[in-house]
């Protein structure tokens, strides 16, 4: 997901210009991208003059980050360290669910691309 380095953006608008879906608009003075409208075609990417459109990749310590201290707010509804290891273990039974979600999705990129464009 594309997201906007707001101490980047100086609210040109062009992002806004060439987003096929609408899904940016400027507030406050810099560029927002609707996470639910945005098709992550990377137009925006493209377009951005100051290159505040950055790439989610970048994001990935934030959200490993975020991720690990929603664990451990969890964990102090348990008393045990039994029922705190169970649910340890399930968060990542969750993640790893999501990583082979993910990975599957990708994979079937591919066949998206050669059933439509027949490449």
């Amino acid at each position: 997901m594309p997201w906007i380095k707001a101490e980047d953006c100086v609210a040109c608008g062009v992002c806004v210009e060439e987003c096929p879906v609408g899904a940016i608009s400027i507030d406050n003075q810099v560029a927002i991208i609707d996470e639910n409208e945005c098709i992550r075609c990377g137009k925006c990417h493209d377009v951005c003059p100051q290159e505040a459109v950055r790439h989610d990749s970048e994001r990935i310590p934030m959200q490993v980050a975020k991720n690990t201290e929603w664990a451990k707010s969890l964990l102090r509804h348990f008393e045990t360290d039994d029922d705190k290891k169970g649910l340890i273990d399930r968060l990542k039974r969750y993640f790893i669910t999501e990583r082979k979600i993910a990975e599957q999705s990708a994979e079937q990129m591919d066949a998206i691309l050669h059933e439509i464009c027949g490449l």
